[in-house]
């Protein structure tokens, strides 16, 4: 029996409904968590002056900005395609006044009064955001982070303290706790982009903070790297969770006349992408960097071939309905005869969801070893 998920928050005497994006029906999470309720109680206390300028980084869903947009001035900073999306359709679904969206590679507003953040689960990423910080805020604004009091380690404190300034913590509550700073830190110099060789391959690859294996190869890449088809009739690819680009530069290196779209949910994914296609591939080589949800607004049988490499979390949660999305837009979207190509772990049963969609008779294994399985559908 499925559990019908709570979509008020509650609080202060006061009710918002959210949802997470994009809506599914049976969804069984939540659009928030007890981190969000925390930081909502505690910056209510602080009696900020009303209209002033609250920044928010990482609101998964659009609570915080939905909360405080009723009182300040709101910008929300997040690498996320997904959560800017969210903030947006909960703002509406709650008539809420504008935020304003930025992604984490813009600068901190330097006019804020108060900064929000939901720690990051990369260090790379929280490093990047309290350099961002420290450079724009002065040391009398209040910089209030939250995070499972789990993932608040000692190594956590020393990269605010290191990078940000002073820095101490609350009381657990509901297994969350609040983190205090103040921009007060010798700025550090540090190089945004970790640069590394791709093994076997003659190609370099540069990625911002926040991309998804962003400091070595991860192994799916690599066991189907050498797989990738060389096909001439191949005339429209997309690479569905583009990442740093690494199968587009294969994809275009073995199909040279093609044209390639890199989808990625992330800024600093498609921004790398593209750095690294321009890179590797020239000028002049037929890229685009497209940051969406899945193929959203993709025209229909349009594509020759779809290579896939899905994520199996959205945010912290650990779910399988982004690769479903995929595998459903990519049908969409390919021409009559198109292919899928996606690389997933075996225990996940893609060949079950693929083989549903396209027909069993229409998918054949490509490679397989102790933990990948390469599928390739056929439409």
């Amino acid at each position: 029996m499925i559990t019908k998920m709570k979509t008020e928050l509650l609080q202060n005497n006061r009710q918002l409904q959210l949802l997470r994006y994009p809506e599914r029906q049976n969804e069984t999470l939540q659009a928030w968590d007890a981190g969000d309720e925390y930081l909502i109680e505690h910056v209510e206390k602080l009696n900020l002056p009303a209209n002033s300028h609250l920044v928010i980084i990482n609101d998964s869903f659009g609570a915080l900005s939905c909360w405080f947009s009723e009182r300040y001035q709101v910008s929300m900073l997040s690498d996320s395609y997904i959560a800017q999306q969210a903030t947006l359709a909960n703002l509406a679904r709650n008539q809420c006044h504008q935020v304003r969206l930025l992604t984490t590679m813009d600068p901190v507003p330097s006019d804020a009064a108060a900064v929000l953040v939901k720690i990051p689960k990369s260090n790379r990423h929280l490093t990047w955001l309290l350099d961002s910080i420290r450079q724009q805020l002065n040391a009398d604004i209040p910089v209030i982070s939250v995070n499972k009091a789990r993932e608040i380690h000692t190594s956590t404190l020393k990269l605010f303290e290191k990078h940000l300034g002073k820095t101490h913590t609350s009381l657990a509550q509901k297994k969350h706790r609040l983190v205090f700073s103040v921009a007060d830190a010798t700025p550090v110099e540090s190089n945004p982009y970790v640069e590394w060789p791709v093994d076997g391959e003659n190609y370099w690859l540069k990625n911002l903070p926040n991309v998804y294996s962003g400091e070595n190869l991860d192994q799916g890449a690599r066991f189907i790297l050498p797989h990738l088809p060389q096909d001439p009739t191949s005339k429209q690819i997309i690479d569905l969770g583009c990442g740093n680009g690494v199968l587009s530069i294969k994809l275009g290196q073995l199909n040279p006349y093609a044209s390639i779209i890199g989808v990625d949910e992330s800024h600093m994914a498609i921004a790398s992408a593209t750095l690294n296609i321009k890179s590797a591939l020239g000028d002049e080589f037929d890229f685009e960097g497209r940051v969406n949800n899945c193929l959203d607004g993709f025209d229909s049988s349009s594509a020759d071939l779809i290579v896939c490499n899905p994520p199996f979390h959205q945010q912290l949660a650990v779910t399988d309905h982004i690769a479903w999305q995929m595998f459903c837009d990519a049908k969409q979207v390919l021409k009559p005869k198109g292919k899928l190509m996606v690389i997933g772990n075996r225990h996940l049963g893609y060949d079950n969801k693929l083989a549903r969609l396209f027909g069993k008779a229409n998918l054949r294994q490509i490679a397989v070893n102790k933990k990948f399985v390469i599928l390739q559908a056929t439409k």
